[in-house]
C-alpha cells in the first residue's frame, strides 16, 4: 500500500513524467518477458538493446501519445456513462489503434536498423495480424477503462494490462 500511495503522490505532483516512466518501464518489461518467456533466449543471449529500444520507444513514444490521446479523447466524448464508455472505446479501437500501430510498428523497425524496403515489408507483413490481435484484448479492456477509471490513471492501468501486449508487439516486431 505504501508504494501504491506514494505512486498517486507522484502521479498527482508530476502527472505527465510519471505516465511516461511508466510506460517505459512497462514496455522494457514487457521486451524482457517475451524475450525471457516466449522467446526463450536465457540471459546469455538477451538483447539488452533491443529491450533498451522498447523502453525508450515506452518513454518517447508511447507514453506521451497514449497520454495525449487519452486527454483530447476526455475532451471530445466529455463524461463516465456507459454510452460515453462506449462511444470512447469505439473511437479509440476503431480510429486511434490502427494508426498507432500503424506508426509503432515502422519506428520500432527504424530503430531496430531496417532499410525502408524492408520495414515496408515487415509492416506489410505483420500489420494485419497485429491488428487483428489488438482486436481480441483491446475493446474489452478499454471499455472497462474509460467506464471505471479516472483519466489520469487510464495509461497506468493500459500499460499493466499491456504488460502482455507489450510483450506480443516486441515478439512481433523484432522477429523476422
Amino acid at each position: 500500500m505504501a508504494l501504491w500511495r506514494a505512486y498517486q503522490r507522484a502521479l498527482a505532483a508530476h502527472p505527465w513524467k510519471v505516465q511516461v516512466l511508466t510506460a517505459g518501464s512497462l514496455m522494457g518489461l514487457g521486451d524482457v518477458i517475451s524475450q525471457q518467456l516466449v522467446e526463450r533466449r536465457g540471459l546469455q543471449g538477451h538483447q539488452a538493446g533491443r529491450t533498451l529500444t522498447m523502453l525508450s520507444l515506452g518513454c518517447g513514444f508511447v507514453g506521451p501519445v497514449l497520454g495525449g490521446w487519452y486527454r483530447v479523447l476526455d475532451r471530445l466524448i466529455p463524461g463516465s456513462a456507459k454510452v460515453d464508455a462506449l462511444k470512447k472505446m469505439l473511437l479509440d479501437q476503431g480510429g486511434f489503434a490502427p494508426c498507432f500501430l500503424g506508426c509503432f510498428l515502422p519506428l520500432v523497425g527504424i530503430l531496430s536498423g531496417l532499410s525502408a524496403q524492408d520495414n515496408w515489408a515487415k509492416l506489410q507483413r505483420d500489420y494485419p495480424d497485429a491488428l487483428v490481435t489488438n482486436y481480441y484484448l483491446w475493446p474489452a479492456v478499454q471499455l472497462a477503462n474509460f467506464y471505471l477509471v479516472p483519466v489520469h490513471y487510464r495509461l497506468a492501468v493500459v500499460q499493466c494490462v499491456a504488460v502482455i501486449w507489450n510483450s506480443y508487439l516486441s515478439w512481433k516486431a523484432h522477429h523476422l
